[in-house]
């Protein structure tokens, strides 16, 4: 079922169940902020974000390529700065599809379809394959940049492992959006393990390089 959302396109991709802070000043997503703060309820308080091909996350608008595939994400938390700007928190809810985007309005709006993962029985070997990849993955990381990265407890199921995976390891922007495509848990589990060997294999065979050259990809500073 197609439905219509405010839309907040980024410079990364971002992905369910994982938080991300914002920082709002241009104008039209300030009046998005504003739209979600009149619905009553919080948890209608609804927005799409996908990943921008080519553009700029301020400016002209018309003046960007997206992706399709994205993620929809609830508003949790606003500070209102005394400029006008926001500092907002948003949570990721599941999927979209972008099947066209509106820009004649205050901020840019999306008619989109919500898609969800298939319901599935993860084998625990892929779960756990992942799992070890990345805590190897973490282990070299942390040694090259000379201080502890990328802490904290992973999820056991294996839905929230394969999002918190894809949200947390340094990966460009192509391989995040395989990610977010990916059409299940196994076969992103599955995914972010080979990535990970990758970039284990990379950080092995060049340690002379700084830690910023080798982890590849931040998060967007918007």
């Amino acid at each position: 079922m197609t439905e219509t959302v405010p839309m907040f396109p980024l410079n990364t991709v971002l992905f369910p169940g994982i938080s991300v802070p914002l920082h709002v000043f241009e104008d039209r997503y300030r009046a998005l902020v504003h739209e979600l703060l009149r619905i009553e309820d919080p948890a209608e308080r609804l927005f799409g974000s996908v990943a921008i091909r080519e553009g700029y996350e301020v400016g002209e608008r018309g003046g960007q390529s997206v992706h399709r595939v994205g993620c929809l994400l609830q508003l949790t938390d606003v500070e209102r700065n005394d400029d006008g700007t926001f500092d907002i928190v948003a949570v990721g809810r599941g999927r979209l599809r972008l099947e066209a985007l509106e820009t004649s309005g205050p901020f840019l709006a999306g008619q989109v379809d919500v898609l969800a993962d298939p319901e599935e029985h993860v084998d625990p070997r892929i779960s756990e394959r992942a799992r070890l990849t990345f805590e190897e993955y973490r282990t070299l990381l942390s040694q090259i940049r000379g201080d502890s990265v990328l802490e904290g407890d992973l999820p056991r199921d294996a839905t929230y492992l394969s999002w918190s995976l894809a949200a947390t390891c340094l990966l460009t922007l192509q391989d995040r959006q395989a990610l977010l495509e990916a059409e299940s848990a196994s076969v992103r589990l599955a995914m972010v393990g080979e990535l990970l060997r990758g970039e284990i294999s990379a950080m092995t065979a060049l340690p002379s390089l700084p830690a910023t050259q080798v982890a590849r990809t931040g998060w967007s500073p918007n």
